[in-house]
């Protein structure tokens, strides 16, 4: 049966119309934006094949152009497609932060972190550069590689501080393992930048630890 036959309550499209989009499951999301199935499957009954294959939603928004182009009912228009809309996400995350006062949002900070190393290969170490309000000069990429004492520099961090005329900063990286729980290295690494920072007044908010699905404050710790 076609979702066209479907009672409207059900069609994912009306229902999102009517409840709002956190009402529809991942199936019917990745149907409304399928729009149409493949003979004998309609779009609903195809994007739950496509999210058992690829281990859920996640797994199908990380699949390269290459594995997700060999399902059937996908392609190159509908991977450009749904690349488009992961960036167009990830940018309104990023305004988001830009417009408003960061603090005053800590779930759109997390989040836009989360969104930016969540799924980063090997660790990164990034700093939001904030103004005397606490709203967001610049985000920047500082450091690759496995998160030390000898890899992550406070000298260049202050730098960067002091090049963007920053008030104060929010730093963060990724585990790739997943565990956000902080290591010792992290620990340590903190009080060094927080020492630094305070030599040009400048003041270190807070160091967040992204890993699966979590999110881990070291000044919620009390290590800052």
């Amino acid at each position: 049966m076609a979702i066209t036959d479907w009672p409207a309550s059900e069609r994912p499209r009306e229902k999102l119309l009517r409840e709002g989009a956190a009402s529809l499951s991942d199936a019917e999301l990745l149907a409304i934006f399928l729009r149409i199935g493949v003979p004998g499957k309609t779009a609903v009954d195809l994007a739950r094949e496509l999210l058992e294959e690829f281990g859920g939603l996640r797994g199908l928004l990380l699949a390269d152009e290459q594995r997700f182009c060999q399902c059937h009912g996908l392609g190159t228009a509908k991977y450009s497609q749904l690349q488009a809309v992961i960036e167009m996400s990830r940018r309104h995350l990023q305004e988001t932060l830009k417009r408003g006062d960061a603090l005053e949002s800590p779930d759109s900070v997390r989040r836009y972190l989360q969104t930016q190393l969540r799924d980063a290969p090997s660790e990164v170490f990034v700093a939001l550069f904030l103004d005397s309000r606490h709203r967001v000069i610049r985000y920047e990429e500082l450091f690759h590689g496995t998160i030390d004492g000898a890899s992550v520099h406070p000298r260049e961090v202050v730098r960067k501080a002091l090049a963007h005329n920053a008030a104060a900063l929010i730093v963060a990286h990724n585990h790739p393992s997943g565990v956000a729980e902080p290591s010792q290295a992290d620990r340590n690494i903190t009080q060094r930048l927080r020492q630094a920072l305070e030599l040009v007044d400048v003041r270190l908010l807070d160091h967040m630890i992204i890993g699966d699905g979590e999110v881990r404050s070291l000044a919620e710790l009390g290590y800052l």
